[in-house]
C-alpha cells in the first residue's frame, strides 16, 4: 500500500519540554490508525504534526513522500486541503446557522469575496445536505449552531469535514464528550464513511475498547 505519513526519529520540544521524543511510524492510504495514550501523552500534538500545524524539532516527517518542512505556499496549502481535521473543541461558530459551519469546510478552495458572500446567501446547499444527510441531522441545516445538542454538534463538525472531502482525516477525541451509546454511533458512522470513501483516518481516543474495534491498528 502506498505511504500516507512516515515519521522518521520525530520529536518535538515546546519551551522546555520534550512533548514527542524519538517517534517512528508509517501510516499506509485507506488505513484506521488509532492512537492511544494518557491525557498529555502527546496524542493531540502528534496530530498538529500530521496537519502540518507543528513542525518536527528533529526528525522528518512526510506526508506522501514528500517532507512536510519542505512544502512551501501553494504546494503547501494544496497539501493541508486533503487533510481534514475534526477537533477535540470542535472549533463551531456557535452564533452561526449548521450550514455556515458546514460550509467552512469550502473555505481552503473560496475565494475571499465568495466566503462573505455565502455568509449572507448560504452556496453549495445541496452539498450541504447530502452532507448532513450523511451524518444524520439533515433537518438541522438552517438551526442555530448554539441549540444543537453535544453529539450533534459532532456531527456538524464531521459534515464539514465530508464538504472538505479530504484523503486524510484527523480526529481527536471526537467522541469525548458523548455518551456511550452515542460513542459508539459516532466512530460507527466515521468508520463507516472513511471505509466507503477510501479515505484514511487517524483518531486518537482514550477509550481502548473502541479503538480496538474500529481500527485497524495502534499508535500507543
Amino acid at each position: 500500500m502506498n505511504l500516507v505519513f512516515s515519521g522518521q526519529k520525530i520529536s518535538l520540544n515546546l519551551g522546555d519540554s520534550t512533548v514527542l521524543d524519538d517517534l517512528n511510524f508509517e501510516i499506509s492510504a485507506g488505513e484506521k490508525v488509532g492512537l492511544i495514550g494518557s491525557s498529555g501523552a502527546g496524542k493531540s500534538t502528534l496530530l498538529s504534526l500530521l496537519n502540518g500545524q507543528w513542525q518536527p524539532t528533529t526528525g522528518e516527517l512526510k506526508i506522501w513522500d514528500k517532507s512536510f518542512a519542505k512544502l512551501k505556499g501553494k504546494r503547501r496549502r494544496k497539501i493541508q486541503r486533503q487533510i481534514g481535521t475534526i477537533y477535540q473543541q470542535l472549533h463551531l461558530v456557535d452564533s452561526l446557522a449548521v450550514v455556515h459551519n458546514v460550509n467552512a469546510g469550502n473555505l481552503g478552495r473560496w475565494s475571499f469575496p465568495k466566503a462573505a458572500f455565502s455568509l449572507i446567501f448560504p452556496l453549495e446547499q445541496k452539498l450541504v445536505q447530502k452532507a448532513l444527510e450523511q451524518v444524520g441531522i439533515p433537518e438541522k441545516m438552517f438551526a442555530k449552531t448554539s441549540e444543537l445538542s453535544g453529539g450533534q454538534k459532532q456531527r456538524v463538525a464531521l459534515a464539514r469535514v465530508l464538504i472538505q472531502d479530504p484523503e486524510i482525516i484527523l480526529a481527536d477525541e471526537p467522541i469525548s464528550s458523548l455518551d456511550p451509546q452515542l460513542s459508539r454511533d459516532m466512530m460507527d458512522l466515521l468508520v463507516e464513511l472513511c471505509d466507503r470513501r477510501g479515505k484514511t483516518l487517524v483518531i486518537s481516543l482514550h477509550s481502548l475498547e473502541f479503538a480496538k474495534s474500529h481500527c485497524d491498528r495502534l499508535i500507543g
